[in-house]
Formats: structure tokens, C-alpha cells, sequence
């Protein structure tokens, strides 16, 4: 997949473009049906497929103070996205003067002008330009006028309510990383450096890799089961997600016990995956309860984690 991050890097525009336009945060389920149909549109065609999101969301620019916490990372979308099998990403710089064009201008401009658009195929809330007056009626309506064709996904539907970014969000802000990957249809996971911690872990006789991530949004504090990739290896891990209440933490941390591992992982990178949440993170009278807990989890986590396999992205994003 090339990716362009720059409508300045797009000398002349592409050959009968297939394209969807939207923030993609997430790359959940709904949005996996959307990129399917657009390649198969595409090769029918024998054109290219073209996902046009931003970056940064849009409502960092325009209000910071309601913008969402992203479900993936820069590079988490880019990888989910290629795994879709899309031809070409296009991260368009989002600032006040994108926010100002009209959708007309937005259409002659960008999506004939720069795409080469020949066909659209857009989420049915999906609204863009200034006030987000570009709608799917304005689309439709540019597309008679100007000949694109388009077509209008409708809602895809989990457990008997529309699959959206907010639903994988807030399952995830409660802890419910089960439903978290129903509706990603991947198991949530973050990826960081082990950094130097406290080492109470160790002292407990259950040491602790320090995750340093740039996710931001991160399961509701507690301990998890999980699997964890570094060096090539796959391994079982607890996760505890929290600020250390029974020894009066005062900022959140993420902490990964490998089990049946034994070795220096300071400045690894690690990837995490969340299979599912043990309990809620609490205070312990004394590192004697805490030791104990901890053990319970372990035990629990094992039992768990005997058959999971991780799901990502290169074992369901098949177009």
C-alpha cells in the first residue's frame, strides 16, 4: 500500500479511483465491510482503491476539548488499513483552512481534481466541509452533475446495534475488552518500550515489564489476561493497568508479567493483547494479600490463555 501524506505529492490524479472518505478510527468491523467493497469495486474496475482520511481527527483542530481518545496509533491504522489489501492511503493534513472549504470546493478540488474520483463509497452518516454540509444528498447530487458514481453503506449491525468507534471506545473505557473484540474483530492491544520502573514488581517476586505507549486510549484500570509479542515470541502475560493503590502510586502505569520468563526486556518493544479482564485494581492491606492476589490472577490467567490465539489484523483483514 503507498501512502501519501501530503494532496502536494499527488502530481496528476489516478486511474479510475475508487475511493471512501472518513477518520477510520478504529478500522472495526463496519469499517472492514466498507474497504472490502471498495476493493472489489476497484478491481472490477480495474482501477485503484483509495482510502482519504486525516490527520490529525478532525476535532483535535476544531475542539480539542470533545475530541475522542483514538483507538489506534498512527502506525496501528496505516497497518490495519494495508492489511485490507487498499492500493493507496491518503492522510490528508487536517487545519482550519481544510475545516473552511466548501463541499463543492472540497469535490473540484480534491476528490476530481487531485483522487481523479470515478467512484465514492461513503458510510451513510458521513458528512464533510465546512458546518459538514456534505452530506451523502450533496454527494449524490455532485456525482449526477459531475459523472462519479456513488454508493452509500448503510449501518453494519453487532449484537443488535450499529457498529461504531464510540461502541469499541466506551467497551473498552469499561474494561470489556471481550466486546472490544467483536467489534474490532481483533483482539484491543497496545504497543510500547519497556521502561525502568519502580521494580516493586521484582521485589514481590513477580517482576514487571513497564509498557511506555503513545496509545491513548487505554481499558479501564484493573488486571487483565493477555498475550504479549516481543523478540519474535509470543507469551502469556498479566497485565495490570493503574496506579499501585497499596503502595500509594500517584501515577497510572502499565505493567506486564510474562509467565515463565526470565530475562532483561528493558528498551524491547512489546505488543499487548487483551483477552480478558480478571478484576478490578485494588488496595491490599499488605504485600502479603497483594502477593497472594497476584498468584490468583496468574493461576486464572493460565486457564484462560491455555488455547487463546491472538486475532489481529493479518488473520481477518482479507479482502
Amino acid at each position: 500500500m503507498e501512502i501519501i501524506r501530503s494532496l502536494d505529492e499527488i502530481s496528476k490524479p489516478f486511474d479510475k479511483t475508487v475511493a471512501t472518505l472518513g477518520n477510520f478510527d478504529g478500522v472495526h468491523l463496519g469499517h472492514r465491510a466498507i474497504f472490502r467493497s471498495l476493493v472489489q469495486r476497484a478491481r472490477r474496475d480495474g482501477g485503484v482503491s483509495v482510502v482519504c482520511t486525516f490527520d490529525p481527527h478532525p476535532l483535535k483542530i476544531l475542539a480539542p476539548d470533545h475530541a475522542p481518545r483514538l483507538i489506534n496509533t498512527r502506525a496501528e491504522k496505516e497497518r490495519l488499513i494495508a492489511a485490507s489489501q487498499i492500493d493507496i492511503l491518503l492522510q490528508i493534513p487536517f487545519d482550519h483552512h481544510l475545516a473552511a472549504l466548501s463541499p463543492v470546493t472540497f469535490v473540484d478540488e480534491i476528490l476530481l481534481g487531485k483522487l481523479g474520483v470515478r467512484h465514492l463509497i461513503v458510510g451513510y452518516d458521513y458528512a464533510f466541509g465546512k458546518g459538514r454540509t456534505g452530506d451523502v444528498g450533496f454527494l449524490r447530487a455532485q456525482g449526477r452533475k459531475k459523472g462519479f458514481g456513488v454508493d452509500v453503506f448503510g449501518p453494519v449491525q453487532c449484537d443488535g446495534s450499529v457498529l461504531s468507534s464510540t461502541r469499541v471506545r466506551q467497551s473498552v473505557l469499561r474494561g470489556d475488552v471481550e466486546g472490544a473484540k467483536n467489534l474490532l474483530g481483533r483482539h484491543f492491544n497496545l504497543e510500547g518500550r519497556v521502561v525502568q520502573g519502580d521494580q516493586r514488581g521484582k521485589s514481590l517476586g513477580f517482576a514487571t515489564a513497564n509498557i511506555e505507549t503513545d496509545k491513548e486510549l487505554l481499558p479501564l484500570s484493573g488486571v487483565y489476561a493477555g498475550r504479549a509479542k516481543f523478540n519474535s515470541g509470543e507469551h502469556n502475560v498479566v497485565i495490570n493497568i493503574g496506579q499501585k493503590p497499596t503502595f500509594g502510586g500517584n501515577g497510572l502505569t502499565i505493567e506486564v508479567h510474562v509467565l515463565d520468563f526470565k530475562g532483561d526486556l528493558y528498551g524491547e518493544n512489546m505488543r499487548v493483547y487483551f483477552f480478558e479482564r480478571l478484576r478490578d485494581e485494588k488496595k491490599f492491606p499488605d504485600a502479603g494479600a497483594l502477593i497472594h492476589a497476584i498468584t490468583a490472577d496468574i493461576e486464572r490467567a493460565r486457564t484462560i490463555l491455555h488455547t487463546g490465539k491472538i486475532v489481529e489484523y493479518s488473520e481477518y483483514l482479507r479482502a
